[in-house]
């Protein structure tokens, strides 16, 4: 690891533990509960006190750098991009389901270098840096070995568009009746973690957003894992799903989700 990397993983943590004390104060208290894009898409003071201490953390300490957060968007270019979700699974956190995080992802040109995922309900701690490993509360993680579809516990999310919801329910029915089980605990960036360190086998989820996957995706790769787009072609930001497995039954999730046309469609419209 890099002097470099370890001062950003350093200020990443800093950041996840202020946004985690902020959720927690929060969390029994005066939400004052917002809605977004529909009445399902919520937002709470809490998300955007985070978001605010996330940045003051980050820009005071590498001002060179942008954030871009879910609720504040991102101001100006550099070549150091800090992509944030200051909860992940803010309905839960609204309900008092104690299944949230924050995630926090750095990119450097173009490429995942740190991710870090906090669970400030169980005070767990997801880290990564590129070519260094996966860790959890500072022990090193893996993710499963099963090679069984059948003996696989998967995730997965439900977007907020009728007709993505639609969709996902289609491909979880298929799905369902070929695996031991499938959870949707709604919150992707600790579901992937959940798969980097072999609590899940496999998480598929349509339209998500930076945000929801930078931290998780680099974890999951440094814990041994397979992150995709719909047809097994590697992730990028601007693919519509993202398969993420133990590795093991990958291609045989690719194909029961039968989401490839999707690629093929985006292709053939490029």
């Amino acid at each position: 690891m890099t002097n470099d990397h370890r001062t950003f993983l350093a200020t990443a943590v800093r950041a996840a533990h202020a946004a985690g004390k902020i959720q927690q104060f929060y969390v029994d208290g005066d939400l004052e509960i917002d809605t977004k894009s529909n009445e399902t898409d919520l937002v709470t003071h809490a998300d955007k006190l985070c978001e605010e201490r996330i940045r003051e953390i980050i820009l005071s300490e590498h001002p060179e750098h942008v954030v871009y957060g879910e609720e504040g968007g991102q101001d100006g270019e550099s070549r150091w991009r800090w992509i944030v979700d200051p909860i992940d699974g803010t309905t839960n956190y609204a309900q008092g389901f104690p299944f949230y995080c924050v995630s926090i992802g750095l990119e450097i040109d173009g490429v995942m270098e740190v991710g870090v995922v906090f669970d400030s309900a169980h005070n767990d701690l997801f880290t990564a840096v590129r070519g260094e490993g996966a860790y959890l509360n500072g022990a090193p993680i893996n993710v499963s070995s099963e090679p069984e579809l059948i003996k696989t516990v998967l995730a997965t999310g439900f977007a907020y568009s009728e007709d993505v919801i639609s969709e996902n329910i289609e491909i979880f029915a298929r799905v369902h009746p070929k695996v031991r089980s499938v959870r949707r605990p709604g919150a992707a960036a600790l579901d992937l973690c959940y798969v980097a360190c072999g609590r899940l086998d496999g998480f598929w989820e349509l339209k998500l957003n930076a945000w929801d996957v930078a931290a998780g995706w680099l974890i999951i790769q440094e814990a041994g894992g397979t992150v995709t787009g719909p047809a097994g072609e590697p992730y990028s930001f601007d693919s519509r799903v993202v398969v993420a497995t133990n590795g093991h039954i990958h291609l045989k999730l690719v194909n029961l989700l039968g989401l490839a046309q999707l690629h093929d469609d985006k292709q053939a419209t490029a």
